[in-house]
């Protein structure tokens, strides 16, 4: 071997390949990215180890709650709280479910939802595009069965023509809420509700009528299929936002309460900007929090499982993250826009500065292997010592890394599980560590390209509804109907049926979804049926 790093003579051509990139990787530009993706391992498990902090905190404090006599500390935070003269007191909370479909899990979570340990007055009000939505003969039975023990309805609310299907649903069910109701509380149909939790979110309401809104965040539950895990995954990183046991800047639309008068006299604009042009339900109030300086909080309780489907594929994530990365192209002013162009940049550029050092890793392992197995050691040949290095301290990171992961998670099982006593305890052994590394570079990688496609289309295909925008606004809807030899149609994490029919659902690979969006990029029409 000629002295400073000359390559051997018995190189073929992959071997002067693979010896020329990891001396590429070893430069001092790819170090600094090596450099980054360390660093950025390392925030990410300090932002966990904080999240679980807080979660843990809460634990300590019902524990203590129980010790000292409250065995409801589940429930509220003094027992004197379920005394009669109090619970009359409590003011009234109407819980606005918009349905689309109806999934695995759908009516174990609205029966957590109706059920619900709340002493004062509480309605719900269940509300669908139309009586074709297999949602709706599934809430009439889910009401029949509750008819004597609970306050509750379905609505109907037609098609919606200025906003998102979502965002209408909810508008229709504020119209029609009680004329005394004084909280309102948005919930997706894949929320699983605790006991205490309504109780808990007023009693925080009530405490500081100064809070916009009151959120909290899912506990994702991986059914075991990468997809799957890549869902864990990709909400991860948000959940460290939301567990602050106090003020935050995030908001999820699976859970908001707000005040309903906020609604009746659209304060902040709060309905005109929902329903003109409206997208995103939580993109568009935390905008409008931030705009006109409201509190958003998400009290250390509102943590909630989140099983996800049994079949949910590479291809039902790919095109959940679509409809992710597509809420950053929707804004309702110029300053909101700026932060999303922010968000967007930073996100792509982080996602990828992300996974390149593992990129870089296995280029230097792969030559390190390759020349030991020719009977060579790395110094005779040329394998750099430098990448070497950053090999080991990536893999250091990512262990950390992990264990924060798994640590957060430990916690908020655990805490589900203080919350929910009466319910089947939740449990980290079928979580595997190995897929959920696996999803972390999928998902990051994924990312940027979701990003890119819709800042490009600027069209989203939602549940059979094209919505298409125009200076960040919902200016052009349109909806597919679903041929009868199709089969069923699946969407969302919970594999939900959309339109009716029975059957077995499609089988719909990853590339096959991939190759599909590359021929929507320039024919959106064609695939929308």
């Amino acid at each position: 071997m000629d002295g400073g790093g000359g390559t051997l003579p018995s190189m073929d051509a992959f071997d002067s390949f693979l010896f020329s990139l990891s001396n590429a990787f070893s430069t001092p530009l790819a170090l600094f990215v090596q450099i980054q993706g360390c660093v950025i391992c390392l925030v990410l498990a300090f932002g966990w180890a904080c999240a679980a902090y807080v979660r843990n905190r809460e634990i300590k404090r019902i524990k203590r709650r129980v010790r000292a006599g409250n065995s409801f500390a589940f429930i509220c935070n003094d027992i004197s709280e379920l005394e009669h003269s109090n619970q009359v007191n409590l003011p009234r909370v109407t819980v606005i479910m918009p349905l689309k479909g109806f999934g695995e899990h759908n009516l174990h979570n609205w029966r957590s939802q109706v059920t619900s340990l709340y002493g004062g007055p509480l309605e719900f009000l269940f509300v669908v595009e139309s009586t074709e939505d297999p949602a709706y003969n599934a809430v009439l039975r889910l009401l029949s069965d509750h008819r004597d023990d609970v306050d509750a309805k379905i609505l109907v609310a037609g098609l919606a023509t200025t906003c998102s299907q979502k965002i209408h649903n909810q508008l229709v069910g504020v119209e029609e809420m009680h004329k005394d109701t004084k909280y309102v509380l948005f919930l997706d149909d894949d929320v699983r509700l605790h006991p205490g939790t309504i109780g808990a979110l007023t009693a925080e309401m009530e405490k500081n009528p100064d809070i916009f809104i009151q959120t909290g965040y899912p506990l994702d539950l991986p059914s075991g299929s990468l997809g799957s895990y890549c869902i864990y995954e990709y909400h991860m990183p948000c959940s460290m936002g939301f567990a602050t046991g106090g003020k935050t800047f995030f908001l999820w639309g699976g859970c908001m309460m707000m005040h309903a008068d906020d609604f009746r006299y659209d304060r902040y604009g709060v309905v005109s900007g929902l329903r003109d042009g409206g997208y995103s339900d939580d993109m568009t109030l935390a905008a409008i929090a931030g705009a006109h300086k409201r509190l958003i909080t998400s009290p250390p309780v509102a943590i909630f499982p989140h099983p996800l489907a049994s079949d949910l594929n590479l291809g039902r994530y790919w095109n959940y993250l679509r409809k992710q990365t597509f809420v950053l192209e929707s804004y309702i002013s110029h300053v909101n826009k700026i932060m999303n162009r922010a968000l967007f940049t930073s996100h792509c550029y982080l996602s990828w500065g992300f996974v390149a050092p593992y990129f870089m890793s296995m280029i230097h392992v792969a030559a390190a292997l390759r020349f030991y197995t020719k009977g060579y050691s790395l110094e005779e040949a040329g394998v750099s010592s430098v990448g070497m290095s950053m090999v080991c301290s990536l893999a250091a990171c990512t262990v950390i890394e992990l264990f924060s992961m798994w640590n957060l998670t430990r916690v908020e099982v655990h805490l589900c599980n203080i919350l929910s006593p009466e319910a089947p305890q939740l449990s980290l052994a079928s979580y595997n560590w190995g897929l959920v590394f696996i999803a972390i570079l999928v998902d990051n990688f994924l990312y940027t390209i979701s990003a890119i496609r819709s800042h490009f289309s600027q069209s989203i295909n939602w549940s059979g509804i094209r919505y298409y925008l125009k200076d960040g606004k919902i200016n052009k809807i349109e909806r597919s109907i679903p041929k009868v030899d199709m089969g069923p149609i699946y969407t969302d994490l919970g594999g939900k049926h959309l339109y009716g029919k029975k059957g077995m659902a499609p089988k719909v690979s990853f590339l096959g979804s991939l190759a599909k969006t590359l021929a929507q990029w320039r024919q959106p029409k064609k695939f929308d049926s």
